[in-house]
């Protein structure tokens, strides 16, 4: 209790100040709908109840959120286009894909980076170069670009999960591999240890803490280019259309409901390297 108490106090409150929130959000077109409908001097408590029960309201109430969730999950088929779960699945492919990529791509420019001086002088300004552009701008000409030449499906959000992963990898790992102090290098030295010898038994365990933060921070923002890539293309599915169907549509339940399941699937990729960082640490013998 000592751990879940807080974590259960700040969703209490979170949810009492949405459930407030609520009400002047959605009492606009609720005072609409009564007035139509000719009912005068609604009690406040009823008018409350109200507002967090619209078809379509502007912020809509947690129960709503909950209820579309479970509706769109448990409770309808796998395979509709409908089902939350399908679309979960398509962005979740793309995000793996993408962050694979990503980290393989980020720890091999890291590489030529620390043992090449002239490619840290050449490649590192343009690798932080190109996290100015915004991703809004780069998905779509990535898509539309990759859609001429016949690559189509996934491939495509996964190329713009990669260029959002890969960044915080190769800042991260360069950090890592240059961590080994100069007496441990020349202690290797004295060992008279090869290039690889130093690579393998010193700066690769080193950079290991850096790598797995890193990995960390690249598997959420993998998540959101590859949301950001179906916003773009939304022939194959995912978390991002179900976003962009419901803007289109009105629905933000829908909208609201998606957002909480890409949230909730972040955590639990998160979650998933913690833990794959982990076991490395054992299989290294770190202490817990």
């Amino acid at each position: 209790m000592s751990r879940t108490g807080p974590i259960l106090i700040v969703l209490l409150a979170i949810g009492l100040i949405w459930y407030a929130a609520a009400i002047p959000m959605n009492a606009s077109w609720q005072d609409r709908l009564n007035d139509r409908a000719g009912l005068t001097n609604v009690p406040f408590s009823e008018f409350a109840a109200q507002t967090w029960n619209q078809d379509k309201p502007l912020l809509p109430a947690p129960h709503q959120v909950i209820g579309e969730i479970w509706q769109a999950t448990m409770a309808t088929d796998i395979t509709s286009k409908r089902s939350l779960a399908l679309h979960a699945g398509v962005t979740l492919t793309s995000t793996l894909l993408g962050f694979v990529m990503g980290t393989l791509l980020g720890v091999g420019l890291a590489l030529v980076i620390v043992h090449n001086d002239a490619s840290d002088r050449s490649l590192m300004p343009w690798i932080i170069a190109s996290q100015t552009v915004p991703i809004l701008a780069i998905a779509p000409m990535v898509v539309v670009g990759l859609g001429a030449v016949g690559v189509t499906g996934l491939f495509p959000k996964a190329l713009i999960s990669m260029y959002l992963s890969f960044f915080p990898v190769v800042v991260g790992m360069v950090k890592g591999l240059r961590t080994p102090e100069a007496i441990q290098l020349d202690l290797m030295r004295t060992y008279n240890a090869t290039a690889w010898q130093v690579f393998a038994k010193l700066r690769w365990p080193s950079a290991i803490p850096f790598l797995f933060a890193s990995m960390k921070v690249g598997i959420a923002i993998s998540l959101i280019g590859a949301v950001v890539g179906e916003l773009s293309n939304n022939a194959g599915g995912g978390l991002g259309v179900r976003l962009l169907t419901g803007s289109y549509n009105g629905q933000t339940i829908q909208i609201w409901a998606a957002l909480f399941i890409a949230a909730a699937l972040a955590a639990v990729l998160v979650i998933a390297v913690g833990g794959a960082e982990r076991l490395a640490n054992r299989a290294m013998g770190a202490r817990p």
